[in-house]
């Protein structure tokens, strides 16, 4: 892990592990242009013009930035691999340090920011991954007060703090262990709500569950559809940048968080 010491100021987002295709520059707090657009399988055509379009948009010169934040999955492994390898290029060629972000918690941050829950809450990003399969994970926010909206809280009010690494998991059976997980704890230290954040609709009758499983009511139990912002990838950037928890160009990678089918017919088959 190389710590980079230049100033904070301008940072460029991006993240293509979905759908999604999510851009931005940021100044510090400031979200200065986005776009999260839906591009499936567009990514390798639209991103470098969107990249150019944002950074024309917010008045900023590619050499004015003072670094570049990524999410690097899990997610598409075509997806991925597109953002990771825009995001190397630009770090090598500006000499620019560069974050690797979780996709997933971007995701739940951009879903629970939407959703203005209040007290402590579990966050359940989803990404399908078919077969009944989702890239997930398990965050906990606690978000006290009666402010209008999450977003009005400060960044220290509004982080999450992750409680599973990123997976690929069959979503009946993560469900299951959540709610086991859920029983296993003290009332006191049970959440007030379950948000599931992302590509909630392809898995919306198997997550509910958790609500006979819990005990939990309807309305503790949310489903958030929603993309991974591209603010959110930066501002998680941001706090890595800052804290000198970067990565060098040349050895970011991917979190695909399993092998590719073609890798793994390989290693059944080994020649």
């Amino acid at each position: 892990m190389e710590k980079h010491n230049r100033p904070q100021g301008r940072i460029l987002a991006l993240d293509t592990s979905s759908a999604a295709q999510a851009v931005a520059v940021l100044d510090g707090a400031d979200v200065l242009v986005e776009s999260n657009n839906l591009a499936e399988r567009n990514h390798s055509v639209n991103l470098l013009p969107e990249i150019e379009r944002v950074l024309h948009e917010s008045g900023t010169n590619k050499r004015e930035l003072n670094g570049i934040a990524v999410g690097v999955g899990p997610g598409s492994y075509t997806g991925v691999r597109i953002a990771v390898t825009t995001a190397k290029t630009l770090a090598w060629a500006l000499k620019l340090p560069v974050a690797a972000v979780s996709s997933l918690e971007a995701q739940a941050a951009s879903g629970f920011e939407t959703a203005v829950l209040r007290g402590r809450t579990w966050i359940i990003p989803l990404v399908d991954a078919r077969r009944g399969q989702a890239y997930t994970a398990l965050f906990e926010a606690n978000v006290p007060g009666e402010k209008e909206s999450v977003s009005d809280a400060s960044l220290s009010d509004f982080s999450l703090h992750r409680l599973a690494e990123d997976a690929i998991l069959l979503t009946g059976e993560w469900t299951a262990k959540l709610a086991e997980r859920f029983k296993a704890l003290a009332p006191s230290e049970r959440p007030d709500h379950i948000l599931f954040t992302g590509e909630t609709v392809k898995h919306a009758e198997t997550v509910l569950a958790i609500a006979e499983l819990t005990g939990l009511s309807s309305e503790q139990v949310r489903l958030q559809d929603c993309v991974t912002e591209a603010r959110w990838i930066g501002r998680i950037g941001q706090r890595k940048l800052a804290a000198g928890d970067t990565a060098e160009a040349h050895s970011l990678l991917p979190n695909y968080t399993q092998v590719t089918e073609a890798e793994a017919n390989l290693l059944r088959n080994p020649q």
